[in-house]
């Protein structure tokens, strides 16, 4: 079979430090242990030898990986559209992935890591191992692996690019300019995984979509329609709002094309209560497992976990709340009534410089505060955790992006100002023109920050070698793999021990979404500078995840999951802040008198609101065709079983008599 001639890449290092000395005795050596662990559990090694590093590169032929998915009982759809457990002998039953091979890259991952974590000491006492003169003591039933991080000795364990496969996303995806937004998203499935392919489709189709609104834009910015004119803004008002609605249907609609494309036989709302579920069905199993299952125990587990886990939430997300109001609130008021009747220009600036450095500081605090406060949650999963540390820390920055923004829209009722303070934040925060060229800057900020870090690891590396050397001849880095352990990895700014890189990146595009969306009124062209914005993005956020990164490690998520319920905040937001932009306009005189323009815009108001929760009903969340797929499979395996129970009914019968 084919399958079982298929062998991965080079796709997992384990970094150890150069030994100073050679060990006397090599079967003692903890190194030399490790690799020979490693390829008595099948893996194929390869050391390579770096400046002041050693690297030990891991292959495993598929067979190795799928013994390892039947140890993990690890669950796989097959062909009659049901997920089963895994079994390496009846591999012809598993529906394989869109680009031929049997096993995801989360999967593989899971299997890599279950193989070096699990190589422990089987014999009937501890053993002593050395490294670099020192010994440590190696204890029964001891994971080999965990020992030596902890003794120092592996500095980390992390995925590698494959050369080839990366390359051929540089020149298909990164570095294609032709479509602009186009991706070839089940090849950065394969390599990247499932949340980092959902987060590009879903930006690819994010920037699709702006389009029309920023087309729309355009041409009430450059078209007088004379006495209509004051009709144009609740016309573009009430298109925006529809069209973000519509958007985020259609979006459950791929996303939920995606699942069934990937082999996720789940629907979208099927798919996050099924992780919790799991997570927590085995965390409660694992609490009742000295108690021989008894399940009158374990239902009263599970009560008294949902409801501490409530309460707990309900008393951090009150913390942060309060922080916010009492805190973050007073803060950024003050600063938005400064800059307000502040009238020198260079003022402006330093206090907008001195503003930026004290909330960066402020926000980070925060952040640090919500991941601890999570970790005396009892969230059920890694995803919930990650959730409620996504909801808490958009808390901070959506009050440090907006409440300047409604200061000057509600309290001085300053059109002008906010136009001016839009302008800054979404064109000058992000682009600057040079020689006419628009060149984001937040993108160059962002992926500059890793190349120095970079530069500034070689450097260390360099100099460290030069000075053991006591030579001034230059020293190369050799090997691809130890270029890679010198950058950056691909994490967040804050939270890193609950969350990947990609909550930067989700946090920057719902940020845009809110400014966009609830102040459309005040400035429609901000829908332009924000698609420009985004076909940049793309490409950028590429180019960082294959040249200027590491390999992230894969996540399971298919969803963009408490990002959705921000974004349909939002869109409730943009309806309430645009009627009030509409009266502002509209209300000159500041009366706020229930005259036929204010009851029009009123009416506006609940007639949104009536779109946003009615229409969005109207769009089925699942294709006809995912539906057609899942309902044929579930009528084919219902067969299978009623004949497979018939044998089995009969066999009985039969023996019986």
């Amino acid at each position: 079979m084919e399958g079982h001639r298929e062998v991965t890449g080079f796709e997992v290092a384990i970094v150890v430090p150069k030994k100073r000395e050679k060990e006397r005795d090599d079967t003692a050596d903890c190194v030399e242990f490790l690799v020979r662990e490693l390829k008595r559990a099948g893996l194929i090694v390869e050391r390579v030898y770096g400046i002041s590093d050693e690297f030990i590169k891991l292959a495993a032929p598929i067979e190795i990986l799928g013994r390892v998915a039947a140890e993990l009982q690890m669950k796989k759809l097959t062909y009659i559209g049901i997920e089963l457990q895994f079994e390496w002998d009846e591999v012809s039953a598993f529906v394989r992935q869109p680009d031929g091979s049997l096993f995801s890259w989360c999967e593989r991952f899971r299997c890599f890591q279950h193989l070096i974590y699990g190589i422990v000491n089987k014999t009937d006492s501890d053993m002593t191992l050395m490294f670099d003169g020192k010994e440590f003591q190696f204890q029964r039933n001891e994971s080999l692996l965990k020992m030596m991080e902890t003794e120092g000795v592996v500095k980390q364990v992390f995925p590698t690019h494959d050369e080839v496969k990366r390359k051929q996303l540089l020149r298909t995806w990164a570095l294609n300019w032709l479509d602009f937004t186009w991706q070839p998203i089940d090849e950065i499935y394969a390599y990247f995984g499932t949340k980092i392919a959902t987060y590009f489709a879903f930006l690819s189709m994010y920037t699709r979509w702006l389009f029309f609104p920023a087309a729309l834009g355009l041409a009430l910015q450059l078209v007088d329609i004379g006495p209509l004119q004051p009709l144009v803004l609740p016309a573009f008002f009430i298109f925006v709002v529809t069209w973000a609605v519509f958007f985020f249907q259609f979006w459950k609609r791929k996303n939920s094309a995606l699942l069934a494309r990937w082999g996720i036989n789940y629907t979208l709302s099927e798919y996050k209560a099924v992780q919790i579920a799991q997570s927590s069905f085995s965390h409660v199993h694992d609490k009742c497992e000295k108690r021989f299952g008894d399940e009158p125990i374990e239902k009263k587990i599970l009560q008294r976990d949902e409801w501490l886990g409530l309460l707990l939430r309900i008393r951090n997300n009150a913390i942060i709340v309060l922080a916010i109001i009492c805190l973050q609130l007073p803060f950024e008021l003050a600063y938005a009534h400064l800059y307000e009747v502040t009238e020198s220009d260079v003022l402006k600036y330093a206090l907008t410089a001195a503003y930026l450095l004290a909330i960066q500081y402020y926000t980070r605090i925060g952040g640090k505060v919500s991941v601890i406060l999570i970790k005396y949650e009892k969230d059920q999963g890694e995803e919930s955790s990650a959730a409620s540390l996504v909801y808490k820390v958009f808390g901070l920055y959506f009050m440090q992006s907006y409440i300047g923004l409604f200061y000057h829209a509600l309290s001085h009722r300053n059109l002008l100002t906010l136009r001016q303070v839009l302008i800054q934040r979404l064109v000058v925060s992000q682009a600057c023109c040079s020689l006419h060229i628009f060149l984001v800057l937040e993108n160059m900020i962002e992926n500059s920050i890793p190349y120095l870090k970079y530069s500034y690891k070689k450097y260390k590396a360099f100099h460290k070698k030069k000075h053991e050397k006591g030579s001034a001849k230059m020293v190369h880095l050799v090997t691809r793999v130890e270029k890679e352990y010198l950058k950056p990895s691909y994490t967040a700014s804050i939270g890193e021990e609950l969350e990947d890189g990609l909550f930067d990146d989700f946090l920057e595009l719902a940020l845009q979404f809110g400014m966009i969306m609830m102040f459309a009124c005040a400035f429609p062209l901000v829908f332009c500078f924000a698609t420009l914005n985004n076909v940049t993005e793309i490409r950028a956020d590429a180019l960082k995840l294959l040249v200027m990164l590491r390999r992230p490690i894969p996540r399971a998520a298919a969803t963009i999951g408490a990002w959705l319920n921000i974004f349909q905040f939002l869109i409730i937001m943009a309806i309430c802040t645009n009627c009030v932009l509409l009266i502002c306009l509209y209300d000159q005189e500041g009366k706020w008198r229930i005259e036929p323009g204010l009851a029009a815009i009123l009416i506006i108001e609940h007639a949104l609101l009536l779109i946003k929760f009615g229409f969005s009903h109207f769009v089925p969340e699942e294709p006809a065709w995912v539906r057609a797929n899942r309902m044929r499979t579930v009528a084919q395996a219902r067969d299978v079983f009623s004949k497979q129970l018939l044998r089995s009914i009969s066999s009985i019968e039969r023996n019986h008599h």
